[in-house]
C-alpha cells in the first residue's frame, strides 16, 4: 500500500521576452510523470544531465512550484499547500542535497546542523537531544566529538554523512536523496551507499534515488524510471529495466555502462555502436514530430513502456 502519490506533475518555466515582457515559451522541465511510494522501498529516478530530475525531487519536497498535478500524502493534497512548519509531512519528507558543503551551514557546529530538524519537529529535553544526536553521529559512523566541529573541517564524504544524519533526525517516511554520492571518490561511495542501505534495514525508509549512474541505481533501487526531456521513457522493476529493456533511450544508456572485461571490449563497442545508429533511425517509433517522449503504456503488471501503441510491442 502506498503512503505517497505523484500524479501527472508538471513543472514549466515561463520564458519571457518581447517590450512587455510576456511569456513567450516554457521550458518544461517536468511534463507529466506519476509515481507511488511505498514503505521501505527505493525507487530510482535515472537520467542524464537535465533531464528533471532535481527539479522532480525538489517539486516534492515543495522547493519547486508545481504548474499542474497533484501530491497525495496520506490520502490529503499536498500540492503547493501552504504548510505550517511542524506539519507531517515536512517532517515525514525529508532530502539528502547533491552538494553536502553548499547545504550545511559553515557558521553551525555539527551539532545544530542536526539539532535544527529535531527542535523544529520532536519535543525533547535537553539531554534528549544530546542523546538523540550522539545516536545519529554513530548510525552514519562518525565519532561523538564531531558535533563540536564546523564543516569545513570534514571530507566530502564526512559532510555527506553529517548530511545523512540530519535527513534521518526526524524518522522520516520518504528521504530525496539527489545524487548523494556524485561527488565523491569511490571508496567513500561505497562507504556511504552502505550506511543508506544499512539506515533504510533499522529504520523502515523508502528512497527516491536520483542518479545517473545506472550501476549506483543497480545497487540501490527496486524500482527504476528512466527520464528523458521531462518524462518517463521506461519505467519498471530492476529486473525489467536491465535485463529486458524496451525503449530505445533506455537501451542507449545501459549500452554506456563501463566494463572493465579486455575481451568484451570489442564486442561492447559494437553494440554501442548498434544501438546509437538505431537511436537515430528509429526516434520516430518512440517521440513525436516535436521529439516529446509519447506516454507509457504497460506491458506487463510491473514494466511501463513510452510508446506509440502497445500493440508494437510484443510481451
Amino acid at each position: 500500500m502506498s503512503f505517497m502519490q505523484i500524479k501527472d506533475l508538471h513543472v514549466h518555466y515561463p520564458i519571457r521576452g518581447g517590450f512587455f515582457n510576456d511569456v513567450v515559451d516554457n521550458v518544461l522541465a517536468v511534463d507529466g510523470i506519476s509515481l507511488e511510494f511505498e514503505k521501505g522501498k527505493t525507487y530510482g529516478l535515472v537520467g542524464e544531465s537535465g533531464c528533471g530530475k532535481s527539479t522532480t525531487g525538489k517539486a516534492i519536497i515543495g522547493l519547486e512550484k508545481i504548474t499542474s498535478g497533484r501530491i497525495i500524502y496520506e490520502g490529503e493534497d499536498v500540492t503547493n499547500k501552504r504548510r505550517n512548519r511542524n506539519s507531517s509531512f515536512n517532517r515525514d519528507i525529508q532530502m539528502i542535497f547533491q552538494d553536502a558543503n553548499s547545504s550545511l551551514n559553515p557558521r553551525k557546529r555539527v551539532q545544530d546542523i542536526i539539532a535544527e530538524p529535531i527542535r523544529n519537529f520532536l519535543k525533547l529535553s535537553h539531554l534528549e537531544e544530546k542523546r538523540k544526536i550522539n545516536e545519529l553521529l554513530a548510525i552514519v559512523g562518525m565519532p561523538e566529538d564531531a558535533k563540536f566541529k564546523y564543516a569545513h573541517e570534514f571530507s566530502g564524504g564526512q559532510k555527506q554523512r553529517i548530511g545523512i544524519a540530519r535527513a534521518i533526525a526526524t524518522n522520516p517516511k520518504l528521504i530525496i536523496a539527489d545524487e548523494p554520492v556524485s561527488a565523491l571518490d569511490l571508496s567513500v561511495q561505497a562507504q556511504v551507499l552502505n550506511f543508506l542501505k544499512d539506515i533504510q534495514d533499522e529504520l523502515g525508509l523508502s528512497y527516491l534515488f536520483i542518479s545517473h549512474d545506472l550501476g549506483v541505481v543497480k545497487h540501490m533501487c527496486d524500482n527504476i524510471s528512466i527520464m528523458y526531456k521531462g518524462r518517463f521513457v521506461e519505467s519498471g522493476t530492476r529486473e525489467d529495466i536491465y535485463q529486458s529493456p524496451k525503449h530505445i533511450y533506455t537501451k542507449r544508456l545501459l549500452s554506456a555502462i563501463p566494463m572493465i572485461e579486455p575481451i568484451t571490449r570489442q564486442a561492447r563497442k559494437k553494440e554501442r555502436i548498434l544501438v546509437e545508429e538505431n537511436f537515430h533511425k528509429e526516434q520516430h517509433m518512440y517521440f513525436d514530430e516535436n521529439g516529446r517522449v509519447f506516454d507509457l503504456h504497460p506491458i506487463s503488471a510491473t514494466h511501463q513502456v513510452a510508446m506509440t501503441a502497445k500493440e508494437k510491442w510484443v510481451i
